[in-house]
């Protein structure tokens, strides 16, 4: 784990490898697989990525080397615990549309929020996305609160590293932009083909909370229009 490796990275890929780590650590912590051994390391990943990510994506080299052993604890969490369905939806719909790509960690930057007010539903993972939010010192008195400003602290480092809310809007070359690369009809089209394929991706079993093909939908419009999860 050399942090030589990552000085001559550029911005955008910083900030999309620095989400892709954070949303490794947060679906390890609520993974139905999680233990003693992959909490630890996955808490502690999440409060690296809190303090130095920013700080890196701005060129600090210190942060940057402080990131690049965050996401190696991270990947350390989820190699043992594995994860969710923000990766099952990032991994089926990267390449589901002509003319680019979604890029992987763009994709779970985009995912991440919705999937947490998606699997709070479920009182065993909402506590432990509460765990996640005490120990980055977000605040909040109920777990509803807590919930809450997780998903409105990961939205405003989406907006610091320049990375879009939603697939509507994501653009292979900058942010923000009106319309990206996927059209809505083309979306719709395909939408029940990549639900499925998301349903049977690997990391689906380790969810905390199981998604019908109907839920999977439902889901990944609220990834496209950037809307709010209310099931």
């Amino acid at each position: 784990v050399d942090s030589a490796l990552a000085e001559t990275m550029p911005k955008k890929l910083v900030a999309h490898t620095g989400m892709d780590a954070m949303t490794h650590a947060i679906e390890a912590y609520v993974s139905t697989l999680h233990c003693n051994y992959t909490d630890a390391v996955a808490l502690h990943a999440i409060k690296m990525i809190h303090k130095e990510l920013k700080k890196s994506f701005d060129g600090c080299m210190t942060a940057r080397a402080e990131m690049h052993d965050a996401q190696c604890l991270a990947g350390m969490a989820f190699s043992n615990a594995l994860l969710g369905i923000v990766h099952s939806m990032a991994h089926k719909t990267g390449a589901a549309y002509t003319g680019d790509h979604i890029i992987h960690g763009c994709a779970n930057a985009m995912y991440l929020p919705k999937v947490i007010a998606f699997n709070a539903k479920d009182e065993t993972a909402k506590k432990r996305y509460g765990e996640i939010a005490d120990f980055m010192g977000l605040g909040g008195d109920t777990l509803d609160e807590k919930v809450a400003l997780l998903i409105t602290y990961l939205r405003g480092m989406n907006d610091d590293l320049k990375i879009p809310h939603c697939i509507k809007n994501y653009g292979a070359d900058s942010y923000p932009c009106e319309q990206g690369f996927v059209p809505e009809s083309v979306f719709l089209e395909r939408l029940p083909e990549i639900a499925r394929n998301a349903i049977a991706d690997a990391c689906t079993g380790s969810n905390p909370r199981q998604p019908s093909q109907e839920e999977m939908e439902k889901l990944l419009k609220c990834c496209y229009y950037d809307t709010e999860v209310d099931f």
